[in-house]
């Protein structure tokens, strides 16, 4: 990994935990609930945000929203070429590399079932350097999923020819070469 880690103790975890649960909670309310000083809780969240361990992040939430969620594991050769369709395809809320056999996994979103089948089909299922694809349809979940949403894909429908956006056909053509 590229990217540096950073340690956080039990008071930054605690605020992150009140933040997340009420991302509303003022400074002062976080600092009365872990014995804390309001200045003190105040410079904690400035240098979490400023290292980046701590963001607020619209999105939608899943658990309210008529939209459908799938989870795509895949087995590829080049998850390079994945990890960059994930940046700019409408459809792909995130992507993961994974350790074992099945090396990617990534989360998709589209408002019908046609959309996410045309869009696993087209881009994984016809690759030449996947060799394994998995997809499942999230069908309940247990707490709030807040994650954000590109609603660009109400527009796409993805096509092995077209792709799913204009800078996905970039890629259709770097596979497909």
């Amino acid at each position: 990994m590229t990217e540096s880690k950073f340690r956080i103790d039990q008071v930054d975890r605690n605020i992150i935990d009140l933040l997340q649960n009420n991302p509303t909670l003022t400074h002062m309310e976080i600092a009365e609930k872990i014995s804390r000083s309001q200045p003190t809780v105040g410079m904690r969240i400035h240098k979490l945000e400023e290292k980046g361990l701590l963001e607020m992040q619209r999105g939608v939430n899943f658990k309210k929203v008529d939209l459908f969620l799938a989870s795509v594991t895949l087995r590829t050769k080049d998850p390079v070429d994945i990890f960059e369709m994930a940046k700019v395809c409408p459809f792909i809320i995130n992507c993961f590399k994974l350790s074992g056999e099945e090396n990617i996994l990534l989360f998709l979103t589209a408002s019908n079932l046609n959309k996410l089948d045309n869009m696993v089909n087209y881009h994984f299922r016809n690759n030449k350097n996947i060799t394994n694809v998995k997809m499942e349809i999230v069908v309940d979940i247990a707490k709030d999923l807040i994650l954000p949403v590109d609603f660009r894909s109400e527009d796409q429908n993805p096509t092995k020819e077209e792709g799913c956006g204009e800078d996905c056909i970039r890629l259709i053509e770097k596979v497909n070469a």
